[in-house]
């Protein structure tokens, strides 16, 4: 008999093969996502240091205001808008993108192409 290993183990380990490679630098720092069931955060990580920069996600009342659902595509857009503009305010253009393991779709494109329109470099 075989077991089964859940989605989030191997989403686990997608993500593990990921960060070998993607690695954010003071001059870069590392755009990462989340995505639960019920909310979508977006962090901006400067791993030299182990500081996280500069953070945005559906559980804040500023962002989630006016959104139907906090777990869609428009969800994730207005994540992708907000963590861009903060990250501006703060300086940072360019950052590397982290999915976490995910895929590159739904949610997670939509937070990358929204956060690409609203200035940041990657």
């Amino acid at each position: 008999m075989s077991a089964r290993v859940s989605r989030t183990v191997q989403r686990l380990k997608r993500h593990g093969r990921v960060r070998k490679k993607v690695i954010g630098t003071e001059a870069r720092p590392r755009l990462q996502i989340f995505r639960s069931l019920h909310h979508t955060y977006a962090f901006v990580v400067d791993d030299s240091k182990g500081h996280t920069l500069v953070t945005a996600s559906t559980r804040e009342g500023a962002v989630a205001d006016g959104l139907g659902s906090r777990t869609n595509i428009d969800a994730a857009t207005k994540i992708g808008q907000t963590i861009a503009e903060r990250a501006k305010a703060k300086g940072i253009t360019s950052v590397v993108f982290d999915t976490s393991g995910l895929k590159y779709h739904g949610r997670v494109a939509a937070l990358a192409a929204a956060a690409r329109e609203a200035g940041l470099d990657f």
